[in-house]
Parts: structure tokens; C-alpha cells; sequence
């Protein structure tokens, strides 16, 4: 069992804004996840490897240029991803390094990184099991500069449409599948 704060705080001093921005955003995108994954015992999730993945999903933030969040090292913001999973695999967890990376908008493939000529390396960086697609549905629900207010599904569909219907269309599916798709409700 890992321990994320501690890892979290080898990166982020507490007591800075980008340490509180974080921590809020962390802890609520845990909640909505570890919530998700309950509500769908028949996928077997792996609750406790959720809860971990997604307080460090976005460790790489602090590596990234994005100064309304504090942050103010030379990637792009788009970056965090690829960054915190090299962090998460240099401290030997290289399954919650997946998460990290695998977790931005519904994910992106190698032909959209070739396609927009996004500053990442060219291979496919779409979620892939339960666990990765559970923290990325609940990332999609709080941006950094909202603290805990989760967005609606109508405003996460609203920007995922930005980068194309097929965003959109996985987002829908997560949407059924994690809020519909229970067994015994109908």
C-alpha cells in the first residue's frame, strides 16, 4: 500500500497555493472516483489502487508552465500527463504512472498527437482498464480553478466536444456505463 500524501508532499510544499490546489483537487477527484467505482462492483474494480492513481493523477503538474495554478516549470500544461508518469515510475509504481498519463481529456491516441502536433510522444495514451478509465470519468468532473464544485455532465460534454464527437461519444459511454449501466436499477 502506497502512500500518496507522501508522495504528494515530495513534490509540493504544504502550506503553497499550488500544495492547496492540489490536495482539492486530488481529494476530490479520489472521492468521485472511489464513488464511481462502488456503484459498479460487477466491473471488480480495484478500489484501493482507484483511490491512490487518483490522489497522484496529476503529481506532474508542478513540471508544467500554467501560472494560474502556480506552477512554473517549461512543459506545457499537456505535458503533466507524460511527466507524472516518469515520476510515478521512477518511484516504482508504474501502473499509477499509467494513470497519470492516460488520464488527459478521455484520452489521446497516437494519430491525434501526430494530427494536432501535440508536444507528447507519439503512442496511444488512452485509459485501457476499469481503474484508468473510473480516474479519468472523474477528473473530467473538477477543474484546479474550481476546487470541489463538480461540473455537470451537459459542461464536461460541452467542452469535450471542442475536440471532436468522438470525445464526446466516449465520455457518453463512461456516463453509461458508471451511472447507468447498475445491476438491479432500471
Amino acid at each position: 500500500m502506497i502512500d500518496p500524501v507522501g508522495i504528494i508532499t515530495e513534490f509540493y510544499r504544504p502550506g503553497t497555493r499550488i500544495y492547496d490546489i492540489f490536495m482539492v483537487h486530488a481529494e476530490a477527484v479520489a472521492g468521485r472516483a472511489v464513488a464511481t467505482a462502488e456503484k459498479v462492483p460487477h466491473l471488480a474494480p480495484d478500489i484501493p489502487f482507484i483511490r491512490q492513481a487518483a490522489w497522484l493523477h496529476d503529481i506532474g503538474i508542478y513540471l508544467t508552465h500554467a501560472p494560474g495554478l502556480d506552477c512554473h516549470g517549461g512543459a506545457p500544461y499537456l505535458c503533466h500527463g507524460v511527466l507524472g508518469r516518469r515520476l510515478m515510475e521512477e518511484h516504482g509504481y508504474p501502473d499509477h504512472g499509467l494513470v497519470c498519463e492516460r488520464h488527459i481529456g478521455v484520452g489521446i491516441d497516437a494519430t491525434e498527437i501526430r494530427r494536432r502536433h501535440l508536444p507528447l510522444p507519439v503512442r496511444d495514451m488512452r485509459p485501457v482498464s476499469i481503474e484508468e478509465q473510473i480516474v479519468c470519468y472523474a477528473d473530467k468532473f473538477y477543474s484546479k480553478t474550481r476546487g470541489n464544485q463538480p461540473r455537470s455532465v451537459a459542461d464536461i460534454i460541452k467542452g469535450l466536444a471542442v475536440y471532436g464527437q468522438d470525445k464526446v461519444q466516449i465520455f457518453r459511454q463512461w456516463v453509461d456505463r458508471f451511472e447507468k449501466d447498475v445491476p438491479g436499477t432500471l
